[in-house]
């Protein structure tokens, strides 16, 4: 897969965002396969809550920031049945929101960093094609792939309570 990355405004410098987007994509296509096509292409903007309150009111109808939006271009079966050879493909859009993740990532006790690696794993998924609002089989098994590409990074799982 290949990432465009866009880190903007309050995302600490001292952090390498672009190569933890990276490296947390490579472990998700350990797990899930589909998502090491080359000829995909997502986009990951690092942004502000208030970037991500406008995007969640205007494609989601919510008015309130959330940690991660992704918005996918293609359908399960399209993932799954594109060929490796052939023009890119977009995969879709991803966005996360800094003071919200930052927030959640100190009410778990984690980094911010860890916090950055689930979601971006998270929104993949979901642009993918995996819901984990569904059903709870459909929770479980994209809970079961985050929690295995994180474990390829060195990250606890984030559901274990």
């Amino acid at each position: 897969m290949n990432l465009e990355i866009d880190i903007e405004e309050p995302w600490p410098e001292s952090t390498d965002w672009a190569e933890l987007t990276e490296s947390a994509c490579a472990a998700l296509a350990q797990v899930a396969p589909e998502l090491a096509n080359p000829r995909l292409v997502t986009s990951v903007l690092f942004t502000c809550d208030a970037e991500v309150h406008v995007l969640n009111r205007e494609w989601r109808e919510k008015d309130k920031p959330t940690n991660v939006l992704s918005f996918p271009m293609l359908e399960r079966d399209q993932v799954l049945e594109l060929e490796a050879d052939g023009p890119p493909e977009m995969l879709g859009d991803i966005a996360l929101a800094f003071e919200t993740c930052a927030s959640e990532a100190a009410e778990k006790g984690i980094s911010v960093e860890d916090h950055a690696s689930h979601l971006v794993v998270h929104g993949l998924l979901h642009l993918a094609g995996h819901d984990h609002e569904i059903s709870d089989a459909d929770a479980e098994a994209m809970e079961a792939l985050e929690t295995k590409a994180l474990a390829q990074l060195g990250i606890a799982d984030p559901y274990d309570d």
